[in-house]
């Protein structure tokens, strides 16, 4: 969920810009690599808008990665505060940077291959050995957005809009949760099992280091008020 100081912090805002605004406001609804989004469009200065939103999408499959298969739920889900700067007078090309509360995450529970058993950084463990094995990777929430972008919701004179946004929201490195549950083997066995899970957890965390940005290629229609 996302937290209230996030909903207070962006109602305050538009409550702020609306209190400056000299044309309508716009809504557009788009589809991208974010999921669906909602968004409200103010004007804020004659050649600045600002953009708020949220966006959604969640989806679930396989993922096999270090010999282990998962059954993954991948959930988008972000709130937008984005500004949009009109550099060029009269052209719908646009800046854009904001911030995005970015509640993005992936869970998964690991299950035993074909062969019976699960293997954990080059061991192998019967299902009694592991119990449960869930992972979970998020990233941090505050993350600054820059981007650039063609079209403009408050177009004067014209109800309807269509744009596009191409950029990205910097999440940082992946935090990496990989734990075992309900071990029923010796102590040596369980002892040995905690090792190697703790080092399959910094593998994919090495494995996921790369991947510090979240690409965002969005297209929009838009009508204003």
């Amino acid at each position: 969920m996302v937290p209230t100081r996030i909903v207070l912090a962006l109602a305050a805002a538009l409550a702020a810009a609306s209190a400056h605004a000299e044309v309508g406001v716009a809504v557009t609804g788009s589809l991208g690599t974010t999921g669906a989004g909602v968004h409200l469009v103010v004007p804020m200065e004659s050649d600045l808008n600002g953009r708020f939103g949220v966006n959604y999408y969640k989806h679930d499959g396989t993922r096999h990665t270090g010999g282990i298969s998962y059954d993954a739920d991948a959930r988008l889900q972000t709130v937008d505060a984005l500004f949009d700067w009109y550099v060029i007078a009269n052209s719908p090309f646009r800046l854009t940077g904001g911030v995005v509360y970015n509640g993005n995450e992936i869970t998964g529970r690991g299950r035993a291959e074909g062969d019976g058993f699960y293997h954990i950084n080059g061991r192998r463990y019967l299902p009694s050995d592991v119990g449960t094995l869930d992972a979970k990777v998020d990233f941090q929430k505050a993350a600054p957005y820059i981007g650039i972008g063609w079209g403009n919701a408050l177009t004067p004179n014209k109800r309807w809009n269509f744009s596009a946004d191409l950029g990205a929201f910097y999440h940082g490195n992946a935090k990496v949760n990989l734990v075992s549950r309900g071990c029923t083997s010796s102590r040596v066995t369980c002892t040995v099992l905690a090792s190697d899970v703790a080092a399959e957890e910094a593998r994919l965390s090495e494995e996921l280091s790369d991947h510090k940005f979240f690409p965002v290629l969005r297209a929009s229609v838009s009508y204003s008020f």
